[in-house]
């Protein structure tokens, strides 16, 4: 430590020291903050202060606090300040634009599109339940599923929004909306999608934080994770065994068949997560009762199906068309640029727009994509209501323009293309480790694309 002008400076190796469970230092500004104690009260939760601690954390905190949190950053500063704390040319222009888009109202502005949602989501639910109960053809039934299937992927969106910032000025109406259409509607736990979310988001790509890039052994988007990697989400080795290279030797053609029923994997998730004494969840109570009130509702209601073939029908409908919204969250990261290790609080921008890519559409298609075709403007700025995120982006690609970072921007089906063919090359590889490539392995992966 040094002393200059009556401050105590630590050195950036010394800050460092202090990124483990109850001793948690962050600097934000070149000022350090002690936050250890408040770690497990964070409304974040306790997974980006650990993942980032020991570093400075600007842009993070930036990315994800209103103006109102700093006058709350004094009650946690230690004393010390960052030595040799400087700012990178990307992450002044970057903060300068959040400061616009405050300035704007942008992010309190939300107006009233989520009522019209709210209002889609319900009219998508009634008409699924009126055509399983009031009419007896296979046909109405089938399309019956799909409907259940539409509202759950808005109701998905709607859940989405909600994890990163009030959709609805109430708090406690906000809350029941949450519940209402993530547990009681969708059986998915808000719980664990704020979780989950929130460790994508500040890990994002990385191999050993972010959760969205570790299902094996289903999927393997990178040969790194080849080597058995640990997960520091999951707190677990993801093992790369004989059953793993199977599976993931053939990714690149079981991908859309498993992403139809990815969303059991969200239910057993949401369990595991409210059914966990070691991890602190808030309102564990409604989170729960929330889960009964789906898995009470939904069996009922395929139960009143004529026959057990019309129900696989029903359930496999909704699934596979929920499935669509699973694609479209793997589309903007799988193909993106990966890296194995700690998450780095100073390169926000960088590693955002290096994992992430945008899905060309025109403005009519924004409530198919529920915002997320702008995933590049929603990583720099998500608690950015997704109403604003198609004005921002032209500021977005200039600001990567000039700073020379990635911005990629491809359509829907160059997308898909780009995903399958980065699960294909690690399909390859797999094959690779049990023995050499045959020639006609060699010759797929140099002729083909996608």
């Amino acid at each position: 430590m040094a002393e200059s002008n009556n401050n105590t400076y630590v050195s950036s190796e010394d800050l460092a020291k202090h990124n483990k469970p109850g001793d948690l230092w962050i600097s934000i500004q070149g000022k350090i903050y002690n936050v250890s104690d408040w770690a497990q009260s964070h409304p974040g939760g306790e997974l980006p202060l650990l993942n980032l601690a020991g570093q400075d954390v600007t842009d993070a905190f930036v990315a994800y606090h209103p103006g109102s949190a700093w006058m709350h950053l004094d009650q946690f500063f230690n004393g010390y300040y960052l030595q040799h704390y400087t700012v990178s040319e990307v992450s002044k222009d970057y903060r300068k634009l959040v400061n616009e888009f405050s300035k704007m109202g942008l992010f309190e502005n939300r107006g009233v599109g989520v009522y019209f949602q709210l209002f889609s989501v319900a009219m998508l639910f009634s008409l699924s339940v009126y055509c399983v109960l009031c009419s007896d053809k296979t046909w109405v039934h089938l399309v019956s599923g799909g409907l259940m299937g539409l509202g759950w992927i808005q109701s998905g969106w709607l859940g989405h929004d909600s994890g990163h910032y009030q959709i609805i000025s109430n708090k406690k109406i906000n809350r029941f909306a949450q519940i209402l259409t993530g547990n009681c509607l969708a059986g998915i736990s808000i719980a664990w999608w704020k979780r989950n979310h929130d460790a994508h988001h500040i890990a994002c790509n990385s191999l050993e934080f972010d959760p969205d890039l570790q299902h094996m052994p289903f999927f393997a988007v990178s040969s790194k994770l080849f080597k058995s990697l640990r997960s520091c989400y999951y707190d677990r080795k993801m093992n790369f065994d004989k059953f793993t290279r199977f599976l993931v030797s053939y990714q690149h053609w079981t991908f859309y068949p498993v992403i139809c029923f990815a969303r059991i994997n969200l239910f057993a998730q949401s369990f595991m997560l409210l059914g966990s004494k070691r991890l602190r969840v808030p309102n564990r109570g409604q989170e729960i009762l929330g889960l009964l009130v789906f898995w009470i509702w939904f069996p009922l209601l395929v139960s009143c199906l004529p026959n057990w073939g019309e129900r696989v029908l029903f359930v496999v409908a909704s699934f596979s068309i929920t499935g669509v919204q699973h694609v479209q969250f793997c589309l903007n990261h799988f193909s993106s640029s990966v890296y194995v290790g700690t998450p780095v609080g100073n390169d926000w921008c960088e590693k955002q727009t290096n994992g992430s890519l945008d899905i060309v559409c025109p403005s009519w298609m924004d409530w198919f994509h529920g915002g997320l075709q702008f995933q590049i403007e929603h990583h720099l700025f998500p608690r950015l209501p997704r109403r604003y995120l198609r004005k921002i982006a032209p500021l977005v690609k200039e600001l990567c323009k000039k700073h020379n970072q990635p911005y990629t921007s491809v359509s829907f089906t160059e997308a898909n293309t780009l995903t399958i063919g980065t699960l294909r090359a690690a399909a390859l590889q797999a094959r690779d480790l049990t023995s050499p490539v045959p020639k006609n392995l060699v010759w797929e992966a140099v002729h083909t694309y996608g």
